[in-house]
């Protein structure tokens, strides 16, 4: 098993330190994990900066993968929270830092965090996710430094569950063009288990999307739990695996310094 989106107390919204995450994830028989901490430039309507010292985070993920590299592979990520104006820090922050894999994902739109302000908004479902979709196609556009795009549907975790949900059909084609684009440009999508602990029918992005993808000639997949407690390391990921293979998927990639590995799905 290999666990490509884990966060630690390195993140914000994590108390769990690195080494509890490494010894947990030998105990559940991980053969790899990356750290993918949060840094989210600009977040909130406050405009924090929302980010660790690198020197801190890279000095404790070698302490911690040397400690164990008898035992599992550690490698070092980061999970990166991108609104298009960003582009040119994110760029350098990423090239100034020996990052083995980096995953862009979408938590604000239009400078709204969506957990915090943006689904708050007097707007209906299908205005939000219009707009989600929109800012997912702007960022993709305005960067090219990252290897996959996270949890793509993330926003079916903050629509509103009094209403009937919106039909995959509904936003289809936007999902058309940016698994099009992600395609040309040589990036993949993750499979982010987390979505089943959010009561959705399944992982992010749901079975459709990766069926797309899949039709479209995407291959490049990653899997991650987006852990932030020991307790989801490595979380449905043979459920996920065959699904995978069910849809026709022949292997998962990990990566290491920024090159890209295939996995054959047992």
């Amino acid at each position: 098993m290999y666990d490509f989106h884990v966060h630690s107390d390195f993140s914000l919204d994590s108390k769990t330190p690195m080494e509890s995450i490494v010894k947990a994830s030998i105990e559940k028989n991980l053969r790899a994990i990356c750290f993918t901490d949060h840094v989210d430039f600009e977040a909130t309507k406050e405009k924090i900066d929302l980010t660790f010292r690198p020197l801190d985070y890279f000095r404790d993920i070698n302490r911690v993968k040397y400690t164990y590299k008898d035992k599992i592979e550690v490698l070092a990520g980061v999970e990166i929270g991108m609104q298009p104006h960003l582009a040119d820090r994110y760029s350098k922050f990423i090239t100034d830092h020996s990052f083995d894999f980096v995953i862009m994902s979408i938590h604000a739109i239009d400078s709204k965090d969506i957990f915090l302000e943006f689904n708050k908004m007097e707007l209906s479902q299908g205005e939000i996710i219009n707009r989600y979709y929109d800012s997912v196609l702007d960022c993709i556009d305005s960067f090219d430094d990252y290897d996959v795009l996270g949890h793509l549907d993330y926003i079916d975790r903050y629509l509103f569950t009094d209403c009937a949900p919106i039909k995959y059909d509904f936003y289809m084609d936007k999902i058309e063009v940016i698994l099009k684009k992600l395609i040309d440009k040589g990036k993949g999508i993750e499979v982010n288990t987390g979505g089943l602990r959010y009561n959705l029918e399944s992982f992010h992005p749901k079975p459709q999307i990766l069926r797309l993808y899949k039709d479209l000639g995407g291959e490049i997949i990653t899997i991650g739990s987006d852990s932030h407690t020991i307790h989801h390391i490595g979380y449905e990921y043979k459920q996920t695996e065959k699904a995978l293979r069910d849809l026709g998927f022949k292997y998962i990639y990990i990566f290491r310094g920024r090159k890209k590995i295939p996995i054959q799905i047992q």
